[in-house]
């Protein structure tokens, strides 16, 4: 590569029609898979049912140093990532008529929920935008149209391990990756509720029993408790869930 060149616009890889594709865009393409190659989603990786590119923004640097990032407008510490830069790995992996969202993860984005998690497994995949440094040009974000996602209210060192947790929380909510399709249903915030505690083996661990409920064999009684528990949970720990919950109120 010449100091003023950048590359063509790379081939995606080829994904299964059944697949999620997620392209990342990492200036650490090496942290992809990462744990994701391992368990479910490694196996969901291995049969197609995702793929995961990661490309290196700084492939779309030019320049002798090829510079990803620049001094903040205006002083301050840290650097930013140059939206020229970025724009031209997100126009090379995602062209005007690819239909998948384009992510940013950072930490003032909207935080990721589950129904957002089902949305994006529903679709045909995602690109996801690491930031890195002080954070991403401004511009860069309007003009590629870069729906900002947060994981929680906190300061990563990058958005590659945001970017492992919300492909992690999409993988395995695509369609058989989960054996049991209801290990993916009966859980926390699929409901809106926090979910309920579980046991198994042995029936008494250090003077503590299963409760008795849940070896009666009714079925009716445990899905009862199940559902007390959980909202139970939910209101001490989590109150603000229940704040449209018409039973709650």
């Amino acid at each position: 590569m010449t100091s003023a060149s950048v590359p063509a616009a790379p081939q995606a890889t080829s994904k299964d029609a059944r697949g999620f594709h997620a392209t990342v865009l990492t200036l650490y393409p090496e942290m992809f898979p990462g744990h994701l190659g391992l368990s479910l989603a490694g196996r969901a990786l291995e049969r197609g049912d995702a793929v995961i590119d990661p490309v290196n923004i700084r492939d779309f640097a030019t320049g002798k140093h090829r510079n990803v990032d620049d001094t903040p407008a205006g002083g301050g510490a840290g650097m930013v990532l140059r939206a020229d830069v970025l724009a031209r790995a997100i126009d090379a992996v995602s062209p005007e008529d690819d239909t998948r969202p384009r992510l940013l993860m950072s930490p003032r984005g909207a935080p990721l929920t589950q129904s957002r998690v089902r949305e994006l497994a529903s679709g045909p995949g995602a690109v996801i935008v690491c930031g890195r440094f002080e954070g991403v040009d401004q511009r860069v974000i309007e003009t590629r149209n870069l729906e900002e996602v947060s994981i929680g209210d906190y300061v990563l060192s990058g958005g590659e391990p945001a970017a492992l947790t919300l492909l992690d929380a999409v993988i395995r909510v695509l369609p058989g990756v989960m054996g049991n399709a209801q290990s993916g249903t009966h859980e926390s915030f699929e409901t809106g509720l926090l979910e309920h505690p579980h046991y198994t083996r042995p029936q008494s661990f250090e003077g503590r029993e299963i409760p008795q409920v849940l070896t009666s064999g009714n079925h009716q009684a445990i899905e009862a408790w199940r559902q007390a528990q959980s909202r139970a949970l939910t209101r001490e720990r989590r109150p603000e869930l229940l704040e449209d919950d018409q039973l709650e109120k």
